[in-house]
């Protein structure tokens, strides 16, 4: 039965949202990648370069298998706040213990098979010897709890979509100080090396989901009884939202991937400095990297609420604060790039890539947040396929060629420039295509404004679009909407045919 309470976003300054939302989700996202940071900090203290680029070869394989989560955290968001959007707050209760043993279960299961596999996936990026072996011990510690990452991701992304951002920032601050206040010790005190860093790393996942579901079970009364038929029954739901989501965020860390073997090709001097690149940059930029997930909720609730100018507001809003902030960071990063190659002790070709990059490539990253907005739309406006689209063709053509030439013109700087410019393509290809979808939507809405009809479903949304279209020569990518939609979608089809 619909719930009365009104939804967040539905009211109210949508730039204010953005700020809060983005900022509160970002000092969260931040105290994690600062301790990432920290872990290559006194990793590099050791003094073997080594470590630092097993950890730069570990953080690609990790990075790969968390996307899985971020997939299913991303169908949390989605669905959860279109449902809180139309009032039904128990079937966001049903969706939340749904998405979440969902999430469990296809992360033990990818984490299994990763744990199993380590050895192999490490030797395809190009790592040898000694390096080779760290990387492999350090994987292998932190495989295991993926699972619970699953769970404190859902989690964080059920409290955003109740508008709860403040929450959902709470737990991953108490991950970070966990790892923060672990590192040292484990590292230095119990001599534990770079075996320390991962289990510090294991511990503060632990943190993270214990804050975050505590939070929706107590605070918010989120989380719904487990029922196996229910669940069986929102399978297709959610993996209609889950499997483009997974899809799309696995494609860039298969970019980073070969990236990575291109420059393991030029030595571990580069590689160590792309590893500090890697953290680095989302330390930087974690205001940019949480716009999706601040984005998402906002355009679900006002789409499952049929506010599609507060839709579109909010599209242009978040690209206006992207352009913005990068720009800013971009400029410190340039002037604070000596003190971080001193800080992390680079040289050579480690410091050279680092200058490279800090100098010319961190402003691209503009593109980047105009790909992380355009994503968070198609998710919640019903083109999920779309935003896996963009991320496999910006991970492919928009990385390998690319990448390739550029490494064989001029080495390894080439490589890290022929991303970016990938990076800059697919941002502008994806932001024309989410104002393609914005368009259909405002047509849709005008045109039952002219015809003067009732509401089809007075509870429900309307389904925005008003006719099939072609994408990618496909016929059969419908929008996913969800089944209590397609009666109006297809009403609205056939009325608004010659």
């Amino acid at each position: 039965m619909p719930n009365s309470k009104k939804a967040k976003f539905v009211t109210g300054n949508i730039f204010n949202h953005i700020v809060v939302m983005s900022s509160t989700n970002a000092i969260g996202l931040t105290a994690l990648f600062l301790v990432d940071l920290a872990d290559l900090f006194f990793i590099s203290l050791l003094g073997e370069t080594e470590l630092a680029a097993a950890v730069g070869y570990a953080g690609t394989i990790a990075f790969f298998t968390t996307s899985i989560s971020i997939g299913l955290s991303i169908a949390m968001s989605a669905l959860v706040s279109r449902a809180i959007g139309q009032q039904n707050r128990e079937k966001a209760r049903r969706l939340v213990i749904n998405i979440l043993v969902s999430g469990f279960i296809v992360s033990a299961f990818v984490a299994a098979l990763a744990w199993i596999f380590t050895p192999e996936m490490i030797s395809m990026l190009g790592a040898k010897g000694s390096t080779h072996q760290f990387a492999v011990e350090y994987l292998r510690i932190l495989l295991p709890s993926l699972p619970i990452l699953a769970v404190a991701m859902g989690a964080g992304a059920a409290l955003r979509s109740v508008g709860d951002a403040k929450r959902a920032m709470y737990s991953t601050l108490a991950g970070g100080a966990t790892n923060a206040m672990l590192d040292p010790l484990f590292i230095f005190v119990f001599d534990w090396g770079l075996h320390g860093a991962a289990v510090a790393s294991v511990l503060a996942r632990f943190a993270v989901a214990w804050v975050a579901i505590y939070g929706v079970v107590h605070i918010h009364q989120l989380l719904g009884r487990f029922n196996y038929r229910a669940w069986i029954d929102d399978q297709k739901e959610i993996f209609n939202v889950a499997i483009p989501a997974m899809t799309t965020n696995v494609a860039t860390p298969l970019g980073n991937a070969y990236v990575t073997m291109m420059i393991a090709s030029f030595g571990d001097g580069y590689v160590a400095g792309w590893a500090v690149v890697g953290r680095l940059i989302p330390v930087a930029f974690a205001m940019i990297f949480a716009m999706s997930g601040a984005v998402g909720p906002i355009i679900g609730q006002n789409y499952g609420a049929n506010l599609h100018d507060r839709v579109n507001h909010t599209m242009t809003r978040a690209l206006q604060f992207t352009s913005c902030y990068v720009a800013i960071m971009a400029v410190i990063i340039y002037l604070l790039q000596a003190h971080i190659m001193q800080i992390f002790g680079l040289q050579g070709d480690a410091a050279e890539l680092l200058q490279f990059y800090c100098t010319w490539l961190c402003i691209t990253f503009i593109f980047n947040g105009i790909l992380f907005i355009s994503n968070a739309a198609f998710n919640n406006l019903g083109y999920p396929t779309t935003s896996t689209a963009m991320n496999i063709g910006k991970a492919t053509i928009g990385t390998i060629p690319l990448v390739y030439f550029g490494a064989q013109w001029f080495g390894a700087i080439g490589v890290v420039a022929g991303q970016a410019l990938g990076s800059v393509l697919f941002g502008i290809i994806a932001w024309a295509w989410a104002q393609r979808i914005l368009k259909k939507m405002h047509h849709t809405k005008d045109c039952e404004i002219n015809k003067e009809e009732p509401p089809l479903t007075p509870a429900l949304p309307l389904t925005p679009f008003c006719s099939s279209r072609a994408y990618m020569c496909a016929e059969n990518d419908e929008p996913l909407v969800e089944q209590d939609y397609q009666k109006d979608k297809d009403i609205t089809d056939k009325n608004l045919q010659p």
